[in-house]
């Protein structure tokens, strides 16, 4: 529904009649980059869960060249303002109460798309900001902003590497939320369509991984779908529909590549491997993860499973040696991908973050989560008992 003032927000997704406990703002409606089409996902299924106002912020006049000069001094500033002014969004002000304010960004740069919504603190009873993609190489580039996390009751990220540092530097408890994936989008069950696709690539590639895949595709050996721009910065023109096109070309994809996040740039990451979203959403589809996975504790809690990734040299020399070696054990393949399907139902729909969310912030699942959650259950135990049965004794 839509607030008759101009002043006040614009709210979509209200799927109930009850009173809404949670705030969630969102830039939907101007930020519409592909790299943000998962982050709106997540806010979706939130919406369809739970009673939730998701406040969809406008731009005003000027905002795009307020937002690229307020991004630089949020850094930059030495005063701190900077994080706390308005980058050029319209205005909202609440007139309801809320038990819950949920800010949660792809990346601190959208941190202050919050300061358009005046009366946030006083309208809800409990506030939590998680930022996706934070990494602790950023932090102390980060001094003059940090402040602007005081403003929260507790504060959340998905990158395992940065919650000590970032606890450190601000004095407070940091939390691990993982990525995430709507599970019931992306898997192929209960009616698998075939996988016509052999290998799909998206996103960040590792180049000579990336050449010999190519090699092989020119002489007619695999039917080798990858990216051949940089589609995560094009702009979309609905998530929803990209969401719906990318899990119908992952469920057709016999195996996905996989490598820690931002691989191709370790200026930024200087070494801190972390699960990147796009782990969930192959093994949400049933494909075969092949790559790297990551080293630490954040994979290892998340896909302790058999063959959750067939690894590859990152130099690309054993690729189609390993392609090859899968190709000649369906029984193998057929395996893992109902290990991935069954373990991303059973762990790592969107619903099981959201849960844990309200956890922290002292509020029960809604009927609608722990509906959701039992039609993931009563899924995964369908496509693979055994299967099921083996992930939730290991869990």
């Amino acid at each position: 529904m839509t607030q008759s003032k101009a002043n006040e927000p614009k709210v979509q997704n209200r799927t109930t009649s009850r009173p809404p406990r949670i705030c969630m703002p969102s830039g939907r409606n101007f930020k519409k980059e592909t790299f943000l089409c998962g982050h709106y996902e997540a806010q979706d299924v939130l919406a369809e869960i739970d009673d939730v106002d998701l406040v969809c912020l406008e731009p005003g006049h000027g905002h795009n060249f307020k937002e690229r000069w307020q991004t630089r001094l949020m850094y930059r500033d030495i005063s701190g303002r900077g994080a706390l002014a308005n980058p050029g969004l319209n205005k909202v002000k609440l007139t309801r109460e809320y038990d819950l304010f949920i800010a949660r960004f792809q990346t601190e740069k959208d941190l202050p798309h919050i300061n358009a919504v005046e009366g946030w603190k006083d309208h809800c009873k409990s506030s939590l900001c998680w930022i996706d993609e934070f990494w602790a190489a950023a932090i102390p580039q980060a001094k003059h902003w940090l402040h602007a996390l005081s403003r929260f009751d507790h504060i959340l990220t998905s990158c395992l590497g940065t919650v000590g540092p970032l606890s450190k530097a601000i004095g407070r408890p940091v939390h691990w939320i993982p990525c995430a994936v709507d599970a019931l989008r992306f898997t192929p069950y209960p009616d698998p369509p075939s996988r016509t696709i052999d290998v799909y690539s998206i996103g960040r590639r590792q180049d000579v991984i990336h050449q010999q895949l190519l090699k092989s595709a020119k002489r007619s050996e695999i039917f080798y779908i990858y990216d051949t721009f940089q589609s995560s910065m094009a702009n979309v023109y609905n998530h929803r529909e990209h969401r719906d096109y990318f899990a119908s070309v992952v469920k057709r994809s016999r195996y996905f590549m996989v490598a820690p996040g931002k691989i191709d740039s370790p200026g930024e990451h200087q070494g801190q491997s972390e699960v990147g979203h796009r782990f969930c959403e192959g093994a949400a589809a049933g494909a075969v993860l092949v790559g790297q996975a990551p080293h630490g504790e954040a994979f290892r809690q998340m896909f302790p499973w058999q063959d959750a990734v067939v690894p590859v040299e990152s130099d690309g020399r054993d690729v189609m040696d390993v392609l090859a070696e899968l190709a000649s054990d369906p029984a193998r393949v057929s395996a893992a991908s109902r290990r991935n399907a069954v373990g991303a139902l059973l762990n790592h729909d969107w619903v099981y973050r959201w849960k844990e969310i309200l956890k922290v912030a002292g509020l029960e699942p809604s009927p609608g989560m722990l509906a959701r959650e039992r039609r993931l259950k009563d899924l995964a135990a369908m496509v693979g008992p055994a299967q099921a049965e083996a992930l939730v004794e290991a869990g």
